[in-house]
């Protein structure tokens, strides 16, 4: 059931009894007054001229949020209050946030103190109302009504903005815009949809695409800007499904004309989160609000709950927090896979993380293919293993790569007649650039991305494997439990390295990210869901540093022979591991005490003077040498 609890809010005087009664009427939905909800204390002490503390409101809002919560499963109801304070506003929809629809009518201090002045028989004396103007915060996500209109003219300003009007727009009808939209609408969100209009290649976009499902009957079609943005209800929340780049900045360029102060834009595709800190700066100087949502998931996830990472101002994100968790995958706890971020651009970052370690996942999985190759396993052998994986490992990866390795085309597998060519859209570039500049070694994540760059010169890899390979005769000595080994080890090596960059980013930005909560988020909806992610969500609650942790070091120490074993076959029969290898590499490196990097400091300072720290001086004083023996 649809039902929607509208509160209408505002200081005392407004006229919020008068407008409920009549917008009850008008819309013939059950009508409660907040007032009636007081207790004897509460009423006594406002007769005696003495405003109300938040002690006083408590039990209030509390009876007011259990008849909202009531009524939600019931039907769609008006309640008037006065909800003055945000704090107010969350403890009345607590629970219900998606449901709830705040109608703020507001006037200035003197029009109300009239307005007063001439009631009788009320317990709220106007010389209480300077008090609710002192601690009045003016919501951001309502309707905004001026009490100098008529009765009938409110009324009827929101008949309109209720009833004819969406609650949240779709921009951009792609293969994720679509998905999203079905999603929303059968969470009973009344949408506006738009696509671009170009003649004779994409027209009517829109209006076809709400035709082909049911779900969408009640949607609103566009192929005019002008007329999709008008048709959203105050103020105006539009989620782009457009690519990055150039393309967003165009399309928000072309709805700012559109545009009122409070609307909030959301940038849903994989937008690098610099250009999101430098569209929300510009957006902020308009007055129009931005959120970079990071949205993980593909096709199925957003049409039946994907993971969705926001970030921006924070409340800017409470705004459209109803529409973004209700489309959300839920977690194990029946929450939602979506949380707010941190500030600025850090949703658009994790989300590109979460891709640079997709990036290694699918790596490590394609090595483990080919070592099974190598072993004269066929693709259903294969998947028949990691069918049996699954019990200890497994993750949304491994499930879609048996999938992938049961296909077939009349006799033939598929997967032996796709070319081994390995594209990307950029995220895992900008997570290897972005380890770069912060001075992370997320060495997997690069592998990972240079692994798919080496497989598009297949011309040139035909010529060299003819040219320079060996040719190996012997046969390769590993077991199933040696791969499945050596596959655990990697994983947590690349989690440890996605989740470091994540952290050292959040100290570098300030941005204060809670990586279990985040880990939380990641374990259902997303493509890198796993077991894992799982245990890193209890994990993260105690430490923010993976391989401090004695589960996970133990672990990595009965892992390690087995990688070492599989690494090794793999160098010696000239098998492409490069993941594989870099876990072990990296471990390796990191966990050396006393590493080769001295050798390094003395080099640079030779050529370069750049100077050295020495282990028998505790001063942290910087050192130069003058090294050539010629002088």
């Amino acid at each position: 059931m649809n039902t929607k609890i509208y509160f209408i809010i505002g200081v005392s005087g407004v006229g919020k009894s008068t407008i409920g009664k009549h917008l009850s009427k008008k819309l013939k939905l059950p009508f409660f007054d907040g007032d009636d909800f007081h207790s004897k204390k509460n009423i006594q002490k406002m007769s005696d001229g003495l405003p109300l503390n938040d002690e006083d409101r408590l039990e209030w809002l509390q009876s007011l949020n259990e008849l909202a919560k009531k009524k939600s499963k019931e039907e769609s109801c008006i309640i008037v209050c006065s909800a003055l304070k945000n704090k107010y506003r969350q403890m009345l929809s607590k629970n219900i946030e998606n449901q709830v629809k705040w109608i703020f009518l507001k006037g200035n201090y003197k029009q109300i103190k009239e307005r007063m002045d001439q009631r009788e028989n009320h317990f709220m004396d106007s010389q209480l109302l300077k008090s609710q103007f002192d601690i009045l915060e003016i919501p951001k996500n309502a309707i905004h009504i001026d009490v100098h209109l008529t009765p009938a003219e409110i009324v009827n300003t929101l008949e309109k903005e209720l009833l004819l009007k969406s609650e949240f727009g779709v921009f951009g009808l792609g293969v994720m815009g679509k998905s999203l939209s079905r999603n929303l609408a059968s969470n009973g969100i009344k949408l506006s949809l738009y696509n671009r209009h170009i003649e004779n290649e994409e027209e009517n976009i829109a209006s076809t695409f709400k035709n082909l499902h049911e779900e969408l009957s009640s949607a609103m079609a566009f192929d005019d800007v002008s007329l999709f943005v008008n048709s959203l209800q105050k103020p105006k929340a539009i989620m782009l499904m457009v690519n990055a780049g150039k393309t967003i900045d165009a399309v928000i360029e072309s709805l700012l004309p559109f545009l009122s102060k409070g609307d909030v834009l959301i940038d849903g595709g994989n937008s690098n989160y610099k250009k999101t800190n430098a569209r929300m700066q510009y957006l902020n100087q308009k007055g129009i609000a931005f959120i970079g949502a990071g949205i993980s998931g593909g096709e199925e996830g957003a049409l039946k709950g994907p993971a969705i990472m926001p970030g921006g101002n924070r409340e800017a994100y409470e705004m459209v927090l109803p529409f973004l968790e209700i489309i959300a995958a839920k977690d194990k706890n029946k929450l939602p896979c979506c949380t707010y971020m941190g500030k600025d651009g850090s949703g658009h970052f994790v989300k590109m993380i979460h891709n640079g370690i997709e990036y290694v996942e699918m790596q490590l999985l394609a090595e483990i293919y080919v070592l099974f190759k190598s072993l004269g396993k066929n693709p259903d052998e294969i998947a028949e293993i990691f069918e049996s994986w699954k019990e200890t490992t497994n993750s949304y990866l491994l499930e879609i790569t048996i999938d992938i390795l049961r296909k077939k085309e009349g006799e033939d597998w598929l997967l032996d007649k796709i070319m081994d060519k390995a594209g990307n859209k950029g995220t895992g570039n900008w997570a290897t650039i972005t380890t770069a500049e912060l001075g992370v070694p997320s060495t997997m994540i690069a592998s990972a991305l240079f692994a798919r760059y080496t497989s598009f010169y297949k011309e040139e890899r035909c010529l060299a494997s003819k040219n320079i390979r060996s040719n190996i005769n012997e046969s390769i000595a590993l077991t199933v439990d040696d791969l499945l080994r050596a596959y655990q080890f990697g994983r947590i090596i690349n989690h440890y390295q996605g989740f470091k960059l994540i952290q050292e980013a959040s100290t570098h930005y300030d941005w204060n990210l809670n990586l279990s909560e985040l880990a939380r988020i990641w374990t259902n909806g997303c493509i890198i869901k796993s077991d894992l992610m799982n245990e890193l969500v209890t994990i993260f609650k105690s430490t923010n540093h993976l391989l401090s942790t004695e589960h996970i070091t133990n672990t990595l120490k009965e892992l390690k022979p087995a990688i070492k074993k599989v690494v090794s076959v793999g160098i010696i029969h000239e098998l492409s591991l490069p993941c594989l290898t870099e876990s072990i590499s990296f471990s390796n490196s990191f966990s050396t005490e006393n590493s080769s990097a001295n050798l390094i400091q003395a080099q640079r300072d030779y050529f370069g003077a750049h100077t050295y720290q020495r282990t028998d001086d505790k001063s942290n004083t910087s050192h130069h040498t003058d090294w050539s023996s010629k002088k």
